[in-house]
């Protein structure tokens, strides 16, 4: 979510919506592979640290070279859908950058392609060190955003906020939390949680400013003002 926020300094004419789903891509393919059978996650306490989570299987949606075809076609559509320059780049790169940074957290379980060798970092060993990381990634991603589209009225304020606290809340109680009853479970609340927050991201853009749209509206003025 940090990369997220982060980038609509990069790209502001690209809907936060589109850069939230490109980066949470990869985590929304997953639960419905995981539904349809077709990778499986098993519930196991104290696999990690962080998480109780074993990926088992998981190369459609996680290795390295399904995330680079993920990517290339997000932003080949990206590309078509929104007409803004580079946007198919920033929205390509935020998919496969999920895949990277999984590739610090967790253990040696990311496929580099279906059926090849399995890497990662092993960073959820460390609930301290996990919490240091992922949570000065995701600061560094609120703090960018805020400044880049201020808020417009207190809806623009209390929603950003609130959904952050929300996110913020809900990753760092996961060490903390009883293991979830299976597979099926983490799957659901998983698709529930993205259409959650994909609508309650275009809420919240709807009332804070966007710098894209405020040069454009700027440079009319402008030519309006030669004109006359």
């Amino acid at each position: 979510m940090g990369l997220a926020l982060a980038s609509k300094r990069v790209q502001p004419r690209v809907p936060l919506a589109a850069l939230v789903a490109a980066t949470f891509a990869l985590d929304v393919l997953w639960p419905v592979f995981v539904l349809a059978g077709v990778e499986v996650v098993r519930i196991d306490p104290g696999n990690t640290a962080f998480t109780p989570l074993d990926f088992a299987s998981y190369p459609w949606s996680h290795s390295l070279l399904m995330a680079a075809m993920w990517g290339t076609a997000a932003g080949l559509v990206a590309r078509r859908t929104l007409r803004v320059a580079r946007a198919g780049l920033v929205i390509g790169a935020l998919v496969v950058s999920h895949w990277v940074l999984d590739l610090i957290v967790h253990r040696a379980d990311l496929p580099v392609w279906p059926g090849g060798p399995r890497v990662g970092l092993d960073l959820w060993n460390s609930v301290p060190g996990t919490l240091l990381v992922e949570g000065a990634l995701f600061l560094a991603g609120i703090v960018i955003y805020a400044r880049t589209c201020p808020a417009r009225d207190a809806i623009g304020r209390w929603a950003y906020w609130a959904l952050m606290l929300v996110l913020a809340g809900a990753w760092v109680s996961g060490p903390f939390s009883p293991p979830p009853p299976g597979a099926t479970a983490v799957a659901v609340v998983g698709l529930a949680f993205a259409l959650l927050v994909l609508p309650w991201v275009v809420w919240i853009e709807r009332h804070r400013a966007s710098p894209g749209l405020r040069d454009v509206s700027t440079a009319g003025s402008a030519t309006l003002r030669n004109k006359t």
